[in-house]
């Protein structure tokens, strides 16, 4: 910007001269048979300069370019000339002074010749740099250990190991996460390793990307560090989703679900080259948000719920969702009534898609009869993980949600007990894994998920977590 100012300073004094000769000039054509005159009848040039600058108010250097001035320029044509350089130079003298006065004719002038060099420098590099063998990276100084990353509503960050967190009963209170304010809420919380890519998703629909070990350590109780430290997040743009990523495999896609509920994949590859300033990852419609992110491949399948309890359960093959490019809207999910919205997404791996292909007749048996399907306790999972907003969940056997088409209606998921209850979360476990729950309030609770109860999905489910107050399960 300095630079500029005195370019434009520059210029602006180079204009403000040759108009100043210019004005001579003119006055010059506009006395012209005097000014012959005054010259003829002068002894000398010193004494002809004194006396125009007497006569007519002209500077000496206006005197001395009248004096210079070839027969030439008497000419009509000439003339005119003379005229149009002086309205140009009064027209560029104006936008110079516009220039300094203004910071954003600045900023302006600055993009669009950083433009020009992008357009006229611009090439692939041709370089490549390698690590040499045997090297040691910053990367492979940094310990791969397990961690929780915790970001909330207003957009504190901070990572913890899991080890804070010991397995406890079902139905206890849990432990604090984090300092949270009274206004703020946790809004995203998963696990990864410190090694991991992690890529942030905004609502947007930009992506974002971090190394896992770049995000601060913090205790159980600090509140964290804001995230636009870490990310060049716009003002009033927030994270949606957070998605862990150890490789960028060739067969592996990002799925993504919007609020209005448009669906999309995406090759995982597309993600792997992410600028500072972040990358487009879906197209939005007007007031539509990118709410979930999942990885998934061609041979999975997905389960989509409802804030009403509704779940639908549908290939990721190419016949129901066919591969799109980042800059792309998608499809239509799922078919939702009323005031009813997507809240959760997950995916199931191809051998847990196999099952419920095979238990399609039998779910299609149990929907024609008014009976509740039985559930035994002894099932093998993996199973269907459905978390209410007062604190309730169940298992479900994979195999009640029969695969369906993409944009149906879906199944019944889980029965409320109040009316001011609502599904806030469905998820695919597995009988080895624990679950952390976490409040509006920053409460975590983790626990096994061997003990939570298998129900069918007509049943209510039992309490996971006892809430204070106006507290509540986060989404």
């Amino acid at each position: 910007m300095e630079t500029i100012a005195r370019r434009t300073q520059y210029q602006l004094r180079k204009a403000e001269e040759r108009d100043h000769l210019l004005q001579g000039l003119l006055v010059a054509l506009g006395n012209l048979d005097a000014v012959i005159a005054l010259i003829r009848g002068a002894a000398d040039t010193p004494i002809a300069k004194t006396q125009l600058t007497e006569r007519f108010g002209l500077s000496e250097v206006q005197a001395e370019a009248i004096l210079q001035m070839q027969l030439r320029r008497l000419t009509a044509l000439e003339a005119d000339k003379i005229h149009a350089e002086h309205e140009e130079l009064q027209r560029r003298i104006a936008d110079l002074q516009d220039i300094l006065a203004r910071r954003d004719r600045i900023e302006a002038i600055i993009e669009e010749e950083l433009l020009q060099i992008k357009q006229l420098h611009a090439e692939p590099r041709r370089t490549e740099i390698v690590a040499a063998e045997g090297e040691l990276l910053d990367i492979d100084l940094i310990a791969n250990h397990q961690s929780a990353i915790l970001l909330t509503k207003q957009g504190y960050i901070k990572r913890m190991p899991v080890s804070t967190f010991d397995a406890q009963g079902r139905a206890t209170r849990g432990k604090a996460a984090a300092r949270i304010k009274d206004d703020d809420m946790v809004d995203h919380f998963i696990t990864c390793c410190d090694r991991d890519r992690i890529l942030f998703f905004s609502d947007r629909g930009v992506v974002y990307s971090l190394s896992a070990y770049q995000i601060p350590v913090a205790s159980r109780t600090a509140r964290g560090v804001p995230i636009v430290q870490l990310l060049p997040l716009p003002k009033g743009e927030q994270i949606t989703s957070i998605i862990p990523v150890s490789g960028f495999g060739d067969n592996e896609y990002l799925v993504m679900l919007t609020r209005k509920g448009n669906i999309k994949k995406t090759a995982l590859a597309a993600f792997s080259n992410i600028r500072t300033n972040g990358l487009i990852a879906i197209s939005l419609e007007e007031g539509d948000q990118l709410r979930w992110v999942r990885r998934a491949c061609e041979e999975d399948s997905i389960i989509i719920g409802s804030r009403r309890g509704m779940a639908i359960h549908f290939r990721v093959d190419r016949a129901q969702l066919r591969p799109l490019g980042r800059a792309t809207k998608g499809v239509k999910s799922m078919k939702l009534r009323g005031d009813d919205e997507a809240i959760s997404m997950d995916i199931l791996p191809q051998q847990l898609t196999t099952a419920c292909l095979e238990a399609i007749a039998e779910e299609e048996e149990e929907e024609t009869t008014v009976e509740e399907p039985i559930v035994e306790e002894n099932q093998q999972g993996p199973w269907v993980l459905a978390i209410t907003r007062c604190g309730y969940g169940k298992r479900i056997p994979i195999t009640q949600f029969r695969l369906q088409n993409r944009a149906g209606m879906g199944l019944k998921a889980i029965k409320f007990r109040t009316s001011e209850d609502c599904l806030v979360g469905i998820c695919v476990v597995n009988p080895e894994d624990e679950l952390m729950l976490v409040t509006n309030r920053g409460i975590i609770i983790r626990q096994a998920v061997s003990a939570i109860s298998l129900q069918s999905r007509m049943a209510t489910g039992v309490r996971l977590q006892r809430l204070d107050g106006d507290d509540a399960i986060a989404p």
